[in-house]
């Protein structure tokens, strides 16, 4: 049985349902992987060996019984340490929750449950997925697998990490202002923020309420869908919730390009003109090999990006600060530095301002709804560069990133890998979609998957 990482969902299902493999030896040798590459990489900060073993057992047990069982049934899966799994401690990466150990699973971890995965353990995180890297925390930062030297990305820094790292095909994070898209991006990953509402947030430490968006970052297109299939569905425990139809998010991944038309809206990606020539270079390279395919290329207007980020910026700020209120004024010296700095921001913040970002809000959904009348999806940029080194703090937080517009505005975005720079760190272009149309945006990510020969690439050394 081989049970190396660069096999995908559907190839270990289709070697569990041949009896090729079994989820004891696909966990064992997941386990065996983390436990031999993280100890430099920090993904993990519990990993719960014995209960995913158990797991791995129970579902060889069920498999035996009936072999009509779905994909993600008995493989290994992880979820970033802001999520409820009942038994394991939900720490947010802070010594303030060190201690907290739910009951019950949050309804995306049932979900995952009630498909047959098997829950390795948490992943690292920003202190409630806030800002990072930091030092000043009861884990160690995650690191790129890439180049240890260089940041995954946050908030779902972990996430991103253990798919870089051949830890697991699929991981849980959280996308407040692009946490699921910046680590993907940077760890080589394909990273999902769907449409708000979309997935339940039931049993998910919240940032900002309005803003936060729950998905997959997985290693491949097709991952992202098989789990996205799971994973998406109306909760009543959910506020936020939509009662929307799910679609099949699988049946038209290999349709290609050809007929669609693809908006590139080229103020909002001139609007940071940072961007370095190598996410250009790869950007327009895309775009080409999109037209070669038969799409057609328009550009769309759409407000500069830096419109949505102090929109993103005014919102998260109050949300964050009302969530943590408490605790700030009766523990302020639990959190780190750098998470209370941050979080003080928001008793800045005005009712007036916070209701004028929600006007604003409004009116820069309904220009992101009108380019999209113009076109099927758009291509635009997650991040304009490569991965920060850990010792560049300020280019951490200053690098001009350009997926925060979509998490105020709601809709649908997916990350995905357009090849490396010349000095071997991932590069990615971001795809995206009219309201709970995942599949779209899906489809057209597989494609750019498929034509930039990032399904051959392998995982880094």
């Amino acid at each position: 049985m081989n049970a190396s990482p660069e096999l995908s969902i559907r190839q270990m299902a289709g070697m569990l349902r041949a009896g090729k493999a079994t989820s004891e030896t696909l966990t064992r040798a997941a386990l065996g992987r983390i436990r031999a590459m993280d100890i430099d990489i920090h993904a993990f900060t519990n990993l719960d060996a014995s209960g995913a073993m158990d797991s791995a057992r129970v579902a060889d047990a069920a498999r035996a019984e009936c072999a009509d069982l779905p994909l993600l049934h008995g493989i290994p899966v992880a979820i970033k340490d802001v999520y409820d799994v009942a038994g394991l401690p939900t720490t947010c990466h802070s010594w303030l929750s060190l201690d907290y150990v739910p009951e019950e699973d949050a309804t995306t971890v049932q979900r995952l449950r009630q498909a047959g995965a098997v829950i390795l353990g948490k992943l690292a995180t920003h202190e409630f997925a806030l800002d990072g890297p930091d030092f000043d925390l009861p884990f160690p930062p995650a690191r790129n697998p890439w180049n240890l030297a260089h940041i995954p990305g946050g908030s779902s820094s972990g996430s991103g990490a253990a798919i870089a790292a051949g830890f697991t095909r699929l991981t849980l994070g959280t996308c407040t202002g692009g946490s699921i898209r910046i680590p993907a991006a940077w760890c080589g990953a394909v990273g999902l923020k769907p449409t708000y509402g979309r997935v339940s947030k039931h049993g998910v430490f919240p940032l900002a309420w309005t803003l936060d968006h729950c998905g997959p970052l997985t290693r491949s297109v097709e991952d992202a869908a098989i789990a996205l299939q799971v994973l998406s569905g109306y909760d009543p425990l959910d506020p936020s919730s939509a009662d929307e139809p799910v679609d099949d998010y699988v049946r038209d991944l290999d349709k290609g390009v050809s007929g669609l038309t693809i908006g590139i809206p080229q103020d909002f990606l001139q609007s940071s003109p940072q961007a370095s020539p190598a996410f250009l270079a790869a950007f327009d390279r895309i775009a080409a090999v999109l037209a070669d395919a038969g799409a057609g290329i328009v550009h769309p207007g759409l407000p500069g990006s830096e419109e949505f980020r102090a929109t993103g910026h005014v919102i998260l700020s109050a949300e964050s600060f009302a969530i943590h209120a408490q605790d700030l004024r009766s523990r302020p010296l639990d959190f780190s530095a750098l998470t209370a700095a941050r979080l003080l921001l928001g008793a800045t913040v005005t009712s007036e301002d916070y209701l004028n970002a929600l006007r604003v809000r409004r009116m820069l959904a309904a220009r992101v709804d009108a380019a999209l009348s113009r076109c099927d999806v758009l291509l635009t940029p997650v991040t304009l560069d490569t991965a920060p080194r850990f010792e560049s703090p300020s280019r951490v937080h200053s690098l001009p990133v350009q997926s925060c517009a979509f998490n105020v505005t709601g809709h649908p975005a997916i990350s995905v890998p357009a090849g490396l720079s010349p000095q071997g760190l991932p590069l990615a272009v971001q795809v995206v979609g009219r309201y709970f149309d995942e599949a779209r945006i899906l489809q057209v990510a597989r494609a750019i998957e498929r034509l930039s020969g990032w399904e051959n690439q392998l995982l880094p050394d």
